[in-house]
């Protein structure tokens, strides 16, 4: 069978972060993977346990042609623990074949060869014991059709007969399937064992092993029939991407001459080839300048075609959703590539970093946030973490997996490090798992991933579900089976339109509390941010506020005695501060602080608590390009502001002496500003921003 190289083919990153390569991960909840299994699963009932009941052959049985009672005695055999072949045929000149005999696979007796003229000759035994096992057709011709009915059987057999897990293995009932072959040679090429591409297919396809409908002695022998055949596409293979990543350049060089506002970028190898590729279109720029504060790099997908690695950045827009920012391919998976890849993407978006970027476990990609992005918070998406666990952790333990996976999520969402780091050595403690490399991973990574490690992170509610499944659907629009890298590219074009255009549009949010502050604030914040706030707004309708002597407050529910958060009011500067650091993690107020306001007679939220990346105003912001060129950018440099200023914001609450420094520096810039001379020429018009001067 020929691969056929005109195919993109997209899978997810297989090779484990632990850095093993015999190591694999097989994703939970992976669509394909699934489809795969009920395919493998078909496939295995079609061919080899037919649903349908076959009863025993037997003299005067007619068949439609002699296919047909082949089958059908296949069938029986295999359901009955054997399998047959085809034995002699006879023929003449009118009717053609009219003879054929079908018999047990035991059928004869092996004939002995002359001895190959080595030292050292194979003694291959034979299983033909002389089974007698048969059914012979005769074909004949009624009424001018033709038809075949059985003339003898015997279903007497001189061996024993097999069990059902025995027979499949049977080279009878060994097929590999076509998209299994060209998946075994993508694999076969790119370097995998044969044990491996075993263990990969099982896999994908959601099986047990050794439950697939072919052995590893059967890809050996496949992969050394085509490899002549693997060799002629890899030249082809090797073409066609060369081709194909000139021409995807070349796509970026006629679309920047088109779109001035499009950027680009690429390297060579050292043979002069094109090595990696990033692009990005001026409507993901501008909304970066809105929604760039927290950026998630996902790295799942890689091109076995191309071999090439696929790494997009997405923001999240005022409406929840993901907005895309960025696209880069890279030839491998290297610190130094990745950072290449980090250095092109804060280039595109004007030299300006975000607070946080969102990964996969990735030790290059680590060293190269590391070193690109010094001022950027590393956080581990939890859900990559979780997708893991199963392809980690269910082998191992056995029938203890899903009791550590439900400790393991109580344990990803622990409040304090101190609690986290006890549940932790409880855990390893309690499922033997102090020396497992996983383990050791996940551990090393601690800074990334835990809540409580990661709760003052600005993350803008980037690990929500309804997040990561809005990725999920621009994936799927992207990764379908293109022919050519430029159908790629101008499909991730497509979807990055959609991604930015297609917005939620403001229904009305009905009132549920009658307070003040949420009339307020569902007069500024879009829907979904609207619909976040004012679920803390219910809910702190169950806390109650009590006053410590240092002039703080302990905010808990009603029913418990202890425990709580502290909440830290500055009225002279309207700041308050919970050590519950919601408003830090996702820019939106916690039931502790709202709780607080109420009882301090506040009947508006003060001005700074709606960041301008979950108001309505952000979405009119995002206009088209074409709009934006026309207009003078004080937009942009109004976005820049709202922006710089919404970080300085966030560093300065973190404690009281931040605020008063940074208080003091921005008075005494502000006075700097207002005595410097005012050029009329080049005066920009910027609307008033709601960032308070204090």
């Amino acid at each position: 069978m020929a691969m056929k190289p005109s195919n993109n083919i997209w899978i997810r990153r297989q090779q484990c972060p632990c850095g093993d390569w015999k190591c694999y991960i097989k994703y939970e909840g992976d669509d394909q993977a699934s489809a795969n299994s009920q395919l493998v699963k078909s496939e295995t009932s079609s061919t080899s346990l037919p649903s349908e009941v076959v009863f025993t052959p037997y003299v005067g049985q007619i068949f439609k042609s002699d296919d047909e009672a082949f089958e059908y005695y296949s069938n029986f055999a295999r359901k009955n623990g054997f399998s047959i072949r085809k034995a002699r045929s006879t023929e003449s000149q009118n009717l053609g074949i009219y003879r054929r005999d079908f018999v047990c696979y035991r059928s004869g007796f092996n004939q002995p060869r002359k001895k190959a003229n080595v030292e050292h000759p194979r003694d291959r035994k034979s299983v033909r014991c002389g089974c007698d096992a048969k059914l012979y057709l005769t074909k004949e011709i009624v009424d001018g059709v033709t038809q075949w009915y059985v003339s003898q059987f015997s279903n007497v057999h001189n061996h024993e007969l097999l069990e059902d897990d025995q027979v499949r293995l049977l080279p009878a009932y060994r097929k590999i399937q076509e998209a299994d072959q060209e998946r075994i040679l993508l694999l076969s090429k790119a370097g995998f064992p044969v044990n491996r591409i075993v263990r990969v297919l099982e896999t994908e396809k959601g099986v047990q092993p050794g439950q697939l409908p072919f052995i590893e002695k059967d890809v050996r022998n496949f992969v050394r029939t085509c490899k002549k055949t693997v060799q002629e596409n890899d030249a082809l293979l090797t073409e066609k991407r060369e081709n194909d990543t000139l021409e995807l350049l070349e796509s970026c060089k006629a679309l920047a001459e088109r779109d001035p506002d499009f950027v680009y970028d690429f390297t060579m190898d050292p043979n002069d080839k094109v090595e990696n590729i990033a692009w990005s279109y001026g409507n993901s720029v501008h909304a970066y300048s809105v929604f760039g504060d927290v950026v998630t790099f996902d790295t799942t997908y890689r091109s076995i075609t191309y071999g090439l690695l696929l790494g997009v950045w997405f923001g999240i827009d005022n409406h929840g959703k993901a907005i895309f920012f960025g696209c880069v391919l890279l030839q491998d998976e290297t610190s130094q590539s990745f950072a290449w890849a980090l250095q092109t993407f804060v280039r595109f978006m004007r030299g300006r970093c975000p607070q946080t970027i969102l990964t996969d476990i990735d030790s290059g990609l680590r060293d190269a946030i590391t070193s690109e992005l010094t001022n950027t918070k590393h956080v581990i998406c939890l859900w990559h973490i979780l997708s893991k666990l199963s392809s980690w952790f269910s082998l191992p333990l056995g029938p203890q997996y899903m009791d550590f996976k439900s400790q393991f999520d109580i344990l990803c969402h622990l409040e304090s490090i101190d609690d986290f780091e006890h549940q932790w050595r409880h855990l390893v403690a309690q499922f033997g798992l102090g020396s497992d490399k996983h383990i050791g991973l996940l551990y090393s990574y601690r800074a990334s991933w835990p809540f409580s490690c990661i709760r003052g992170y600005f993350l803008a509610r980037m690990m929500t579900s309804e997040y990561s499944k809005s990725l999920d659907m621009f994936f799927k629009r992207i990764l379908s089976a293109q022919t050519c890298l430029q159908a790629f590219f101008e499909q991730v074009g497509v979807a990055a339109s959609l991604a930015i255009q297609s917005r939620e549009n403001m229904q009305y949010m009905h009132i549920k509390t009658c307070m003040p502050i949420e009339e307020h604030a569902q007069s500024i914040l879009t829907p979904y941010a609207f619909n976040v706030l004012q679920h803390e707004m219910v809910l702190s309708l169950q806390y109650e506020a009590r006053e410590m002597a240092n002039g703080s407050y302990v905010v808990r529910h009603y029913k418990k005695m202890d425990g709580g958060c502290l909440v830290i009011w500055m009225p002279e500067e309207e700041q308050i501060h919970c050590s519950c650091k919601e408003f830090e993690h996702s820019g939106l107020l916690c039931r502790h602080s709202l709780r607080l306001l109420a009882v301090k007679n506040y009947f508006q939220l003060p001005d700074k608590y709606f960041p301008l990346r979950w108001r309505k105003e952000s979405s009119s912001s995002l206009i088209t390009m074409d709009d934006h060129n026309t207009q003078i950018n004080s937009d942009e440099y109004s976005q820049a502001f709202h922006s710089l200023a919404a970080t300085l914001l966030t560093e300065s609450l973190v404690s009281k002496e931040r605020f008063d420094y940074v208080h003091k520096e921005l008075t005494g810039l502000l006075d700097h500003v207002r005595n410097r001379p005012v050029v009329e020429e080049v005066a920009l018009d910027i609307a008033p921003n709601n960032i308070d001067e204090s």
